[in-house]
């Protein structure tokens, strides 16, 4: 167990533990296991410890080719997954776009406030003034009758096809610095271009994330293949870091959404 966790964060051991539950749970029914929601971090850490060619095997689907968010299916290794297996709806939001402005964050918040766990839904995509929602099919009737509201400006939803989701782009620019630490708000000061006195508030204020959680500790040590994201800057992740410099500092290859 131990050589497990030594390739992981010490915050992350939970994780790997009810993965190894489902693990277990498909060995003992012999059949499909489906679960909610993952992060692309939580899927790295599941396809890590399932590994390939084994006999318990994992695939996911977030509904859209370039999904974010995906649901996990556990398998045996004579079970052949299709798309229904993953249980996946659709929904686009109608709202009074010409007059009012929804942001991402304003719909997580409403989706909390009617009893739904971040688990029960996937992506929550924006393109020009569409809002879409791809969320677990068991929550579907319940969304429906319960999802009218963001903040203040009524809603309407409507069902649509996993092949009408929007498919979207992003672009990254890639950059090389080199930062005296690995510290999280050193990093982000470096990335970003701000000042270490800037970020630090917005680190304990809750506004930034590492790798899709919450992190408020100013002094937590990023690893490379970490994904950062800073409310309000965007997201950018730590591709590789590639030693020290003749003048003690760590060379560092990263990509910021544009």
């Amino acid at each position: 167990m131990n050589g497990i966790y030594q390739h992981f964060r010490e915050e992350e051991r939970h994780f790997i533990d009810q993965v190894l539950e489902w693990k277990e749970d498909v060995l003992t029914q012999y059949g499909p296991k489906l679960i909610d929601f993952l992060d692309p971090r939580e899927q790295e850490i599941v396809q890590t410890i399932i590994g390939e060619n084994t006999e318990v095997r994992v695939k996911f689907s977030g509904g859209a080719v370039d999904s974010e968010r995906k649901r996990a299916l556990f398998y045996p290794e004579y079970y052949v997954p299709a798309p229904p297996d993953y249980r996946l709806a659709g929904f686009e939001i109608q709202y009074a776009s010409k007059f009012v402005t929804i942001e991402h964050r304003e719909i997580l918040g409403s989706l909390m406030a009617i009893g739904l766990k971040r688990a029960k839904f996937g992506d929550i995509r924006f393109h020009d003034q569409r809002i879409q929602l791809i969320v677990s099919e068991e929550i579907s009737d319940y969304l429906t009758v319960n999802f009218n509201q963001v903040g203040r400006s009524k809603i309407a939803l409507k069902r649509i096809n996993l092949e009408q989701i929007i498919t979207l782009k992003e672009e990254l620019s890639e950059q090389t610095t080199t930062v005296a630490s690995l510290r999280l708000d050193v990093i982000l000061a470096a990335i970003y271009n701000i000042s270490r006195q800037k970020v630090q508030p917005l680190i304990s204020n809750g506004l930034v994330k590492v790798n899709w959680k919450t992190v408020e500790a100013t002094s937590f040590e990023c690893r490379e293949g970490d994904t950062l994201s800073v409310r309000g800057f965007g997201r950018s992740k730590l591709v590789t870091i590639e030693g020290k410099t003749k003048k003690d500092k760590w060379r560092i290859n990263v990509t910021k959404q544009k």
